[in-house]
């Protein structure tokens, strides 16, 4: 990883249009896999109950990752909705191009999946060949058990369940 110092901010509402601008560039990259077009405005859709709902529920939350204090990046944590299982789901990883490589997306998501003793769901398009990368090696390396998961929601994504070690 780079030398500079990475930091993990989470935000407040009156950072919403922060976050939103930032997600115009993931998904620009994700329209390959999700097949999103434009609106007549030339942005991406967002939904905006669902955005609004990072600065509202419990569990919920929107973070810039910073690295030597400027904007690499965004994390979105979200409690999972999926019948049946407790667990925070990382929702959405960007890291800006000009800070990839560096190991600040590794170093983020295994901060989170370390942290505290939630379960934690990771979710990503099987066609999406750079997060399947990122994510093999994340997971591959992370000192918690990870177990594949196939809930019936979506086929398309991958789904990963990250737990504390039971003794």
């Amino acid at each position: 990883m780079s030398g500079a110092p990475v930091e993990l901010v989470q935000t407040g509402p009156e950072q919403a249009e922060l976050i939103r601008n930032l997600y115009q560039f993931y998904a620009y990259e994700s329209s390959d896999w999700e097949q999103e077009d434009v609106e007549v405005d030339g942005r991406y859709y967002i939904h905006e109950d669902h955005l609004a709902r990072y600065w509202q529920d419990p569990d919920w939350s929107a973070h810039l990752i910073l690295v030597d204090g400027f904007i690499a990046g965004f994390l979105l944590i979200e409690r999972s909705e999926l019948p049946g299982l407790d667990a925070l789901e990382l929702a959405d990883l960007f890291i800006l191009k000009k800070y990839r490589r560096q190991g600040i997306g590794r170093a983020v998501a295994t901060q989170v999946l370390m942290g505290g003793a939630d379960a934690w769901l990771v979710r990503f398009y099987r066609q999406d060949e750079t997060a399947l990368a990122f994510w093999r090696t994340v997971l591959d390396e992370l000192p918690r058990p990870v177990q594949a998961i196939e809930p019936d929601d979506d086929p398309q994504l991958l789904s990963f369940m990250v737990t504390r070690a039971t003794h």
